[in-house]
């Protein structure tokens, strides 16, 4: 940017900046007000985080999420993980199954912490004290596999072939492991066993299929078909460029078989309106879809910050050439920007243009902090509102996934 638009830029951001609290995130007081009355009135609103890691952007994100419950009607919560695990927390939150502790063991790993049982915990009250107008929960990903599965694979070859089962838990014990650490983390911290576990898998598979057919053997075919699909659709196998489109579907039958308006929690390269290029591949996330089937029905925020410890990693000051950066000009620890706020013309030009906001995975390396970032062909119409947090605390793991 030239010199005069940056402190343009500058000046806009300290004179539109609304400064919010993000030292507790169970605070319930007035300085979101404005913020939840703008986006209640949307149908969807996708709440993504720059990083999955932070206790601050999490509690903001649960803050606007008890908002628009509370006052707005908002009456599901769409979650990245699968829609088995979706069930078991809609199961606890709806008839008080289980407890938080273990419908979460089950649940995607960036789930497993305190800060979502604090979640569970709180709509399950909610839906205690509404019984006739609860919260729901769903997963917006295909059911996929879980650790069960592959006990009862085993479980049926121990009975049916014990002379087989050596070899075929020989493929799935090691890929198991996915289940508690991604398949692409593991090569990333070099743990991995070396061999794709999709190949494990596809050997399981045939194996299984040699033996002789019954019902039972059937079941099991079922169980490794789902292992398999897994391991096949993973970032290790994939890449991290899906379409996403499937998952938004889920979101719009969900609505439209309900009629509730809905709060989406994901990562923001999900939840914004406009596709993004991550590294070198192009990535369409479910926002875009939401986006263009509900237009200004579908309201996108991102949730950002500037710096601090991660947990996993102590994640420096931000590249100067990413918005993170800009938005690290204003002196608050944390704020809002309403990004369809009135801007001077060198504004809307930033505004408008191409831009590179800073996402952190759990293959991220703080000396490789520049290549941590997603490019978008426009921040505005990829983000209604942005959310920064200036410093950044870990979440709480819970016990299971603290190591």
């Amino acid at each position: 940017m030239l010199s005069t638009t940056v402190e343009d830029v500058r000046a806009w951001l300290r004179d539109n900046a609304v400064a919010i609290d993000s030292s507790d995130p169970g605070s319930s007081g007035s300085d979101l007000d404005a913020l939840i009355a703008r986006l209640g009135a949307a149908t969807v609103v996708g709440l993504g985080e720059s990083t999955r890691f932070s206790r601050q952007t999490f509690g903001v994100r649960e803050r606007l999420f008890r908002g628009l419950v509370e006052r707005h009607g908002f009456r599901a919560l769409a979650i990245q993980d699968s829609a088995r695990s979706g069930a078991r927390w809609d199961r606890f939150v709806t008839t008080g199954d289980g407890d938080p502790e273990t419908v979460l063991a089950g649940a995607w790993r960036p789930w497993r912490t305190e800060e979502s049982v604090a979640t569970l915990r709180w709509i399950r009250a909610w839906n205690l004290a509404h019984p006739e107008d609860p919260v729901r929960i769903f997963g917006v990903e295909p059911p996929r596999a879980e650790p069960s599965d592959y006990d009862a694979v085993l479980d049926y070859v121990r009975r049916a072939a014990p002379d087989r089962f050596a070899a075929i838990e020989t493929h799935l014990a090691p890929i198991r492991t996915a289940h508690q650490v991604d398949e692409h983390v593991q090569r990333h911290q070099g743990i991995h066993p070396g061999r794709p576990f999709a190949e494990h898998a596809e050997d399981a598979l045939a194996l299984l299929a040699e033996l002789p057919e019954t019902s039972e053997r059937a079941t099991a075919l079922a169980h490794a078909r789902l292992i398999l699909d897994f391991h096949r659709s993973s970032v290790a196998s994939q890449g991290f460029a899906r379409d996403e489109r499937p998952s938004a579907e889920t979101v719009l039958r969900w609505q439209r078989s309900t009629g509730a308006e809905i709060v989406y929690w994901d990562g923001l390269a999900h939840t914004t309106s406009l596709p993004i290029v991550y590294d070198t591949a192009e990535f369409r996330g479910a926002g875009s879809y939401l986006r263009d089937h509900l237009g200004d029905g579908y309201v996108s925020v991102g949730i950002g910050f500037h710096h601090g410890d991660l947990g996993m990693a102590v994640a420096p000051a931000p590249s100067p050439d990413l918005v993170d950066a800009a938005l690290g000009e204003v002196e608050l620890p944390a704020y809002y920007l309403d990004l369809r706020a009135t801007a001077p013309e060198p504004v809307r030009d930033w505004l408008t243009g191409p831009v590179k906001l800073r996402t952190i995975s759990g293959v991220y390396d703080p000396a490789a902090d520049a290549t941590a970032n997603i490019r978008l062909s426009s921040l505005a119409a990829a983000f209604d509102v942005l959310i920064h947090v200036r410093e950044t605390t870990p979440v709480h793991w819970l016990s299971q996934v603290s190591d």
